[in-house]
């Protein structure tokens, strides 16, 4: 008997019917035998209803605790869609019961709509799966210090399933999803793009740190953390699929480094629209500046990306970032009410046209040339390079957003990502 753990998106909750299937497949795991905990994600599109009725209450966002009582309201989706689960697992004669994050509990820090998980107390799931029942967690939520209801930001759903499955040493954590694992690139930009087999979990999270949207970034960390056994695969198969064939479907992220990876120089390609480019003009070019623009950014709970310095010019400098597109607009607005004001900057400009192009494989580890193949081809298309950032395991650039799915497709092509591996 193992324990394990499924995960299914908004897309695979998206009404009562696929709820049942969701049940069904469930009911089928159980019945051969494994201890089943579930963590399902809020039905689609309800998250986004629930945050729109309340940008529309409040669309300056200003009120104190606005995001305490955001984390509130759109906790409650996922309340909605686990008991629904629940009671589709009974009426196929399944003992089963559901909690919300609080319940468990599922501890975190207090930071609202990107809190991140600090502890999962389990006695209580461990007594229900022991007594037979299947176990159905809320996803993307938790309780601080205080007792108040937390949020993990978007796509939080799978960093509660990779955290719950790291916490009981569930034997694989199942990513159930509306597509059947992970590509070279979207299929939907590149036809062409190949289905992976495996990937390795370095792989991975940098493919979902640049904008793959199959896993979200935080979910890969705690299993690259943790070592635990990460599969995607997709909830659209028929629920009465053979188990066995199901267990080995979808896309394996492995931790260990097999001669087939080996051989790949460039595994996928990742891309991002959701960027934003700032640049402080004219600072001071002396010590400590990168931290007090940065720094004033961090302590607003603002992500940077890739940064560049330009070479200094009479004792100033241009100091370039780029934000997620959401945060652009709070980020400039501090900037130019504090930063620029103490740093005698001439002036901040930006640009919310940009996206991230990437290309990651372990295999560039031992092959020269990767890089400049890369830029080759974005040359040949008439593509132009704003920013560059590199890794051991991927090269990733900034270009303007219009070129994106050019850039993509030159890229998957030069690559011969679109050949089947021997």
């Amino acid at each position: 008997m193992a324990l394990i753990v499924h995960k299914y998106g908004g897309t695979s909750m998206g009404s009562t019917e696929r709820i049942r299937n969701v049940a069904k497949r469930v009911a089928k795991w159980a019945r051969a035998g494994h201890q089943m905990v579930v963590v399902p994600s809020a039905m689609s599109g309800e998250t986004n209803r629930l945050l729109g009725l309340a940008k529309e209450l409040a669309p300056s966002q200003a009120e104190t605790g606005y995001y305490r009582e955001l984390d509130m309201l759109a906790a409650t989706g996922e309340q909605a869609s686990s008991a629904l689960l629940a009671i589709a697992l009974q009426a196929e004669g399944m003992q089963a019961v559901s909690y919300a994050g609080w319940q468990v509990p599922i501890r975190t820090n207090s930071a609202y709509t990107k809190a991140r998980i600090e502890s999962i107390d389990d006695a209580r799931v461990k007594a229900d799966l022991n007594a037979g029942r299947v176990v159905i967690i809320t996803g993307f939520q938790g309780i601080d210090e205080q007792g108040h209801i937390t949020t993990l930001g978007r796509g939080g759903s799978d960093t509660s399933a990779v955290a719950v499955a790291a916490a009981m040493k569930a034997h694989e954590c199942l990513i159930y999803t509306d597509v059947d694992g992970v590509y070279t690139t979207d299929p939907r930009v590149v036809p062409e793009a190949r289905r992976l087999q495996t990937v390795s979990f370095e792989e991975m999270l940098e493919m979902a740190s640049l904008g793959s949207k199959v896993l979200q970034i935080r979910s890969v960390e705690f299993a690259g953390k943790y070592k635990v056994p990460l599969r995607v695969l997709s909830s659209f198969t028929p629920w009465d699929i053979d188990l066995n064939e199901e267990a080995k479907s979808g896309t394996l992220i492995t931790f260990e480094e097999d001669e087939q990876m080996e051989q790949a120089i460039v595994s996928g390609i990742a891309f991002n629209r959701d960027e934003a480019k700032i640049a402080v003009i004219g600072v001071p070019d002396k010590p400590g500046i990168a931290y007090q623009i940065l720094g004033a950014v961090a302590d607003a709970n603002i992500e940077v990306d890739m940064i560049i310095q330009n070479i200094s010019k009479d004792g100033k400098t241009d100091f370039s970032f780029t934000v997620h597109r959401n945060d652009y607009a709070r980020a400039t607005e501090l900037l130019k009410g504090k930063v620029l004001p103490a740093l005698g900057a001439s002036d901040i400009q930006g640009d919310t046209k940009i996206c991230k192009v990437s290309i990651v494989g372990i295999g560039m580890r031992s092959h020269v040339g990767v890089a400049s193949k890369m830029f080759r081809s974005l040359s040949e298309e008439g593509i132009n390079i704003q920013m560059i950032s590199t890794s051991e395991i991927k090269t990733s650039v900034v270009i303007d957003e219009k070129y994106m799915e050019l850039a993509v497709r030159a890229l998957h092509k030069a690559f011969d990502l679109d050949q089947v591996k021997a």
